[in-house]
């Protein structure tokens, strides 16, 4: 049977740090106190038995530091802690104290880091029972130290409402567009009882135009910026707005054969020049 089949949900969350209490006050916010071994004795560490006050192994499963538990070991005196590993903080009262003999030390990696992690710790008092699935870290002060390693998983994180921006709401439909700049087709109607003539009037046009243009962009200059437009006589119309008759009768259409008798070209200067250089070079090789 796996790992998964065994337990889910906060079980297969990952150790994310262990420590050393004096009591529930001193022990650190989401941290779990294990205040009752496996066997129900009461998991109160102590250096003697003359001393009445001890302290309790705790463990915490928060993920928002980023870091979790790998491994966990129990370690003497006489050794050195191992590369990467660390010795579990103490959040003891003023004159409690840890005994030296015997200390849990850790590894911390990044939560990306690694695939598996500790994932329970649990006690047992000094007896030959045994815990399925976890592994026995050793004995310590009168307990033996379990633990349970395997995949973890993450919990999926929660999306957080979010409020509309200033922004957001300056791009709302029902609010009126800024006004447009001054174009030829919105420009300012001109002041009645004042007749312009059409060239002055293209001229005070063009000037709007070059207003809203942008002096420091070169590409937003044209070359006929300035230049005022005109219509050649030829092609105004009356004052009735109607084309005269005889212009359009002057329009001729040409059919393809018009065009070709019109530009017809057979090319018989150049043939003559060429007969009489290829006569010459002829002459002069003979």
């Amino acid at each position: 049977m796996s790992l998964m089949e065994h337990g889910g949900g906060a079980h297969n969350r990952p150790v994310t740090a262990v420590a050393w209490a004096s009591n529930s006050s001193t022990c650190p916010k989401d941290f779990n106190l294990i205040s009752i071994t496996e066997d129900g004795a009461a998991a109160n560490f102590t250096r003697s038995f003359a001393m009445k006050a001890g302290y309790y192994l705790c463990y915490s499963k928060d993920m928002s530091g980023g870091m979790v538990v790998s491994d966990v070991q129990v370690i003497s005196d006489k050794e050195t802690v191992p590369h990467g590993y660390c010795y579990i903080p103490e959040h003891l009262e003023p004159r409690a104290s840890v005994s030296k003999k015997k200390r849990v030390c850790v590894r911390m990696v990044p939560v990306g880091g690694v695939e598996t992690a500790v994932l329970d710790i649990k006690l047992t008092a000094k007896t030959r029972r045994m815990l399925q699935h976890y592994t026995c870290l050793g004995d310590m002060h009168g307990y033996v130290m379990w633990c349970k390693k395997g995949p973890f998983s993450s919990p999926l994180p929660q999306a957080k409402p979010r409020s509309l921006s200033l922004d957001l709401r300056q791009l709302s439909l029902d609010q009126n567009p800024p006004p447009l700049p001054l174009r030829p087709s919105n420009a300012p109607p001109m002041p009645p009882g004042r007749k312009l003539s059409h060239r002055r009037s293209n001229l005070q046009l063009n000037d709007a135009v070059d207003k809203v243009v942008d002096s420091s962009n070169i590409y937003g200059i044209s070359a006929i910026d300035g230049v005022p437009f005109t219509l050649h006589p030829k092609f105004k119309t009356q004052t009735n707005g109607t084309t005269p008759t005889n212009t359009l009768n002057n329009i001729r259409i040409k059919s393809v054969q018009d065009i070709e008798n019109e530009y017809n070209y057979t090319f018989t200067v150049e043939e003559n020049a060429a007969k009489r250089t290829t006569s010459l070079t002829t002459g002069s090789t003979s």
